[in-house]
C-alpha cells in the first residue's frame, strides 16, 4: 500500500454528502449534483488509537466458503463475468459489510474519475443541468469559455435528446452521466428552443471551475461566494480580502450555500482570515480520544469585519467547518437554513493497480466541542428559501445579510 493522504470532502451537487481521511489526507464532505462533482483534500498528520472492537476479528479470513461461491457462479452463471469484475465486486462486498455509508472502494477507473473531481476538475461540456415543471432537462447555463458556450447553448435550452435517445423520464443524473466522457470526444444533443429544433455536437474537454466569486455590492459590503474547497480556494479569497480592505468594506457576506466542502487545508487557511492566533478551528477525535486539532496560526486580516455567513442544506463539511470556526470564535452570525450535518472523516488509501479504500476513522468536532454529524449547524437566523432563488432578485437570505449589515 503506498503512502496515505489527508483530506477532507467531495462535492456533487443537490445530492448526498460524505467526508473523509487519508492518511496524509483528510475528507470531510461529499455532495453529488447536477453537472459536477468534486472531492477534497486537506494536509496534516493523524494518530490513530486501535479499535479494540475491530481487534476481536480474526487476523485473516478463511476464503473455502467464497471459492465454493465462485466455483458455482463461474460454472453455472448465464452471461458475461471478468475476473477484475469479480475481484472487484468481492472487494466492494467487503467494504460493505462496515454498513457505512462513507467508507468506500474505488475500482481503478472509479478512482481516476474521484481523483480527478477532487480538484473541481472534470471532462465534458461545462452546462448546469436541472429539469423543468414539465421533467424536461433543461439549461441553467453554460459555464464561462466552456465548450457549451461555445457551441452557442443557451440558459433555457431544453436537451431533448442526448446522443439520438430521447431525454423524456431522465433523470439528470443519467443525462450527465451521458453528456460526460472522455476529452476530445463529442456528444450530439437534440435543442429545443423556442419552437426551433436544433442538433448540435460538442466536443467534450477539460473543465476547471473557480471556486470563489467575489465582489462589493451595494452600501458597500463585500460579498464572496465559496463554491468548494479546492486547491485554488484559499488564494482567490486572499485576492477577495485584498479587495474588500482597499474598498474599507463595512462588512463581508460569506456565502457557503450549496458548497459540499473541499481541502482541509483550504478550510483552516480561509477561517484564519477572520480568526485571532491561536482560536480553534477544529478538532478530530476517534472515540473520546484527540487525536488532532487545529487552530489559526494568525490573526486575519479580514477578523475585525463584521461577517455574516449563509448556509443551507447543500453546506457540508469544510464548508462547516469554515462556518463553525467564525461563528464559534464570535467572528461571524449565520443566516439561511441547517447545514447538512457531516461530521466524520475518512481516510483514503491507495492500493495496487490504482485502486482506493476510503475508511471512516475519525470524527471531527467544532470550536464548541459539538459533533456536527447528522445534525448540523443551525443558523442565527432562519431565512427559509427555495434554493433555486440564490443568487438572483429573489434572493431573500441574501437581502436578510444585506439588512443585518444596514441595522448593526
Amino acid at each position: 500500500m503506498s503512502k496515505n493522504k489527508r483530506t477532507y470532502s467531495r462535492k456533487m451537487f443537490h445530492s448526498k454528502i460524505f467526508c473523509f481521511l487519508t492518511g496524509g489526507i483528510v475528507l470531510v464532505a461529499l455532495l453529488s449534483g447536477a453537472f459536477i462533482l468534486g472531492i477534497n483534500f486537506g494536509n496534516g498528520n493523524i494518530s490513530l488509537s486501535n479499535n479494540t472492537n475491530l481487534n476481536q476479528l480474526p487476523t485473516s479470513l478463511n476464503y473455502s466458503s467464497v471459492n465454493t461461491v465462485y466455483t458455482i457462479l463461474k460454472n453455472n452463471f448465464d452471461g458475461k463475468l471478468t475476473a477484475n469484475q469479480i475481484m472487484n465486486g468481492i472487494k466492494q462486498g467487503l467494504v460493505n459489510s462496515a454498513n457505512d455509508p462513507y467508507t468506500e472502494y474505488f475500482s481503478p477507473s472509479q478512482a481516476k474519475v474521484f481523483n480527478s473531481e477532487l480538484n473541481n476538475s472534470f471532462t465534458g461540456i461545462g452546462v448546469e443541468l436541472s429539469q423543468n415543471s414539465n421533467k424536461q432537462i433543461i439549461i441553467i447555463s453554460p459555464l464561462k469559455g466552456s465548450p457549451a458556450q461555445t457551441a452557442g447553448l443557451l440558459p433555457g435550452d431544453i436537451i431533448s435528446s442526448i446522443n439520438n435517445i430521447s431525454t423524456t423520464s431522465m433523470s439528470i443524473d443519467t443525462a450527465v452521466n451521458d453528456i460526460r466522457g472522455p476529452a476530445g470526444t463529442s456528444v450530439k444533443l437534440g435543442i429545443i428552443r423556442g419552437s426551433s429544433n436544433l442538433v448540435v455536437k460538442i466536443t467534450r474537454a477539460t473543465i476547471n471551475i473557480p471556486t470563489v466569486n467575489y465582489k462589493i455590492i451595494d452600501n458597500n459590503i463585500g460579498y464572496v461566494q465559496i463554491t468548494s474547497f479546492s486547491n485554488d480556494t484559499y488564494g482567490l479569497v486572499e485576492d477577495a480580502a485584498s479587495t474588500f480592505l482597499k474598498g474599507k468594506v463595512k462588512g463581508i457576506i460569506l456565502d457557503l450555500r450549496d458548497d459540499p466542502g473541499g481541502y482541509l487545508s483550504a478550510a483552516i487557511n480561509v477561517s484564519s482570515l477572520w480568526l485571532n492566533r491561536g482560536q480553534t478551528i477544529l478538532t478530530e477525535k476517534r472515540g473520546d480520544q484527540v487525536v488532532d486539532s487545529f487552530s489559526s496560526p494568525t490573526t486575519g486580516v479580514l477578523s475585525h469585519i463584521p461577517t455574516v455567513v449563509l448556509i443551507n442544506s447543500g453546506t457540508a463539511s469544510s464548508a462547516e467547518i469554515t462556518t463553525a470556526a467564525l461563528h464559534d470564535n464570535g467572528h461571524a452570525y449565520i443566516i439561511g437554513t441547517k447545514s447538512f450535518g457531516k461530521g466524520v472523516v475518512q481516510q483514503l488509501f491507495n492500493l495496487p493497480g490504482g485502486a482506493e479504500l476510503k475508511v471512516t476513522v475519525a470524527s471531527w468536532y467544532r470550536p464548541d466541542n459539538k459533533n456536527i454529524n447528522k445534525i448540523g449547524i443551525y443558523p442565527d437566523q432562519v431565512v427559509n428559501m427555495n434554493d433555486k432563488y440564490i443568487n438572483t432578485p429573489n434572493d431573500s437570505q441574501l437581502s436578510a445579510a444585506i439588512n443585518y449589515f444596514n441595522k448593526h
